[in-house]
């Protein structure tokens, strides 16, 4: 994929900066700079559309973080886990939790593209690494 020009970036930098409200994509901020755009299109429209799509599902990504675990979590400790990133991220963030008997023993936890290791596993690999 070529890369996006700057100008670009910036203007798409601009639109996701109107997508937010709350921290968080809003789909009445999206569906209304897609008319606009639609209305008013902007020089090279596929590349700003593409730049544009590839921004919004990065900003949800950082939104939602995915939990992978090896034993049973309590809806308390998702909650937990949810409240520290939200904390962290400075934005509300939702968990979803799903079963990943390779890990042995502890969690993975995915926002956006951070990782937290904290499994067995991972551990494993990170001293079969070292050696």
């Amino acid at each position: 994929m070529a890369a996006v020009p700057a100008k670009i970036r910036a203007f798409v930098k601009q639109l996701v900066q109107l997508s937010l409200v709350d921290a968080r994509v809003s789909s009445e901020q999206v569906a209304g700079i897609l008319e606009y755009l639609e209305k008013n299109p902007p020089a090279r429209p596929v590349a700003v559309l593409q730049a544009y799509h590839r921004a919004i599902a990065t900003e949800i990504a950082k939104g939602e973080a995915r939990i992978e675990h090896a034993g049973s979590v309590t809806p308390e400790a998702l909650s937990a886990i949810a409240a520290a990133l939200g904390q962290r991220y400075g934005r509300p963030v939702a968990a979803q939790a799903s079963a990943n008997p390779t890990l042995l023993a502890g969690l993975r936890v995915r926002i956006g593209d951070d990782v937290y290791e904290s499994s067995v596993a991972g551990q494993l690999a990170a001293l079969s690494a070292a050696s």
